[in-house]
């Protein structure tokens, strides 16, 4: 009897706790050089380890650390802990995520280190400005975590989401002296300490789930995660310092679903107090459709500006946009599975193709087969890359 009642708590305990997580090494072998660096492969290697924890029948705990490496000093070779992000090279060692959700009724609140997403299209989501990314390299990229607080409140009709977030979490941009960094030949260019602003972000979601549509409006004040660059002369080189302009976003998305297909729609409207920053419309207008073993997702892509700054940014995001995006899956069997995707600029000044093919080995292993093709005119923001195109190869062990 004694034995059953020491041996209580601890199955009580893991049937509240559970735990995900992966070691990957991938190999990204590149046939060209560019003009900044010579190097032709990069290994990579990254372990990822998640935890949740169900204290009380309303309050969860979510945490989540990355440990990473590579050959090419796209990660910091100095060991430390990262909660914000805003080292230059990716962190060694950083707090994914870390996080405390309570629950009550129809409200929900979490705080701490988490993902915020928005949006209801797939190949590009322009209301999503909670959702940093890591863009070392270009068209391989991933989230990065933001410290906030959101709160939702809301039936199965209507949901109400605010998000208040004390410090922004940039994107990471290419490390100037790698390839992801198409700068001007013949230029000596350095970069300088960036200048971020001190100020908060917040924002809100309305969300309506319909009988015939799904929609939303939705609001964000705060700061581009993504920089606008000044120059500043130096005696033997220009300097380059990021900053990282005010921003204003005005946007919905709404989802309609038909017996064939899917139709998607999501459109934002950016304003901004930094006289150097753009003001423009970003949409996206998406077709999707499951057909078996197969699923397509298709669409364009727009954008408008209505008033032009003047400094030079870095903008993935509308770099993607005035272009045809279309992304396709095949599942062979339950180990084996296809898929590919294409951005190809409405000019035919940039064109982005990408195939890969995944494999299971048992219940654990699996491994990741695929080749980016970039082509295109020096001018365009896809075309500027032409020299990228890359194969991966990568090998999985999750637990």
């Amino acid at each position: 009897m004694k034995r059953a009642v020491f041996f209580l708590p601890c199955l009580l305990f893991a049937q509240d706790f559970s735990q995900r997580g992966f070691l990957e090494t991938t190999a990204v072998l590149y046939p060209q050089t560019t003009a900044n660096d010579a190097s032709h492969a990069v290994g990579e290697g990254q372990f990822r380890y998640e935890a949740f924890y169900k204290a009380a029948p309303n309050l969860r705990f979510a945490g989540g650390i990355d440990l990473r490496g590579d050959t090419h000093n796209e990660t910091e070779r100095a060991f430390g802990l990262s909660w914000w992000d805003r080292e230059r090279q990716r962190p060694a060692f950083a707090v994914r995520r870390f996080s405390a959700t309570y629950t009550r009724g129809k409200l929900t609140i979490e705080a701490g280190k988490q993902f915020i997403r928005w949006g209801k299209a797939d190949i590009l989501n322009p209301t999503d400005r909670f959702a940093p990314r890591d863009f070392v390299n270009v068209v391989d990229n991933d989230f990065l975590g933001i410290t906030a607080a959101r709160v939702s409140y809301g039936t199965q009709a209507n949901t109400i989401e605010l998000v208040f977030s004390p410090r922004l979490t940039p994107s990471r941009i290419p490390l100037l002296n790698q390839r992801w960094a198409a700068l001007p030949a013949g230029i000596p260019i350095g970069e300088l300490a960036p200048d971020f602003p001190g100020g908060t972000q917040f924002g809100g979601r309305w969300n309506h789930i319909g009988g015939v549509a799904e929609y939303s409006l939705s609001f964000y004040n705060g700061y581009d995660h993504l920089p606008l660059f000044r120059a500043v002369p130096e005696p033997a080189s220009l300097g380059l310092e990021r900053f990282y302009p005010q921003m204003r976003m005005y946007g919905g998305d709404a989802a309609v679903p038909f017996a064939v297909l899917t139709v998607k729609a999501e459109a934002a409207y950016f304003t901004s107090g930094t006289p150097q920053a753009d003001q423009y419309l970003l949409w996206v207008l998406q077709l999707e459709r499951q057909a078996g073993e197969w699923s397509f997702t298709g669409g364009y892509a727009g954008q408008a500006i209505t008033a032009h700054g003047t400094a030079a940014s870095f903008s993935p995001e509308r770099g993607f946009t005035r272009a045809l995006v279309a992304r396709a899956g095949y599942i062979i069997d339950v180990n084996r599975s296809v898929a590919f995707e294409t951005v190809i600029r409405q000019n035919g000044r940039g064109i982005y193709v990408k195939p890969e093919y995944t494999q299971a080995v048992g219940q654990h292993w699996r491994i990741t087969a695929g080749f980016a093709l970039i082509r295109g005119a020096s001018s365009d923001f896809l075309g500027q890359y032409r020299r990228n195109s890359h194969g991966i190869l990568g090998l999985r062990y999750s637990f």
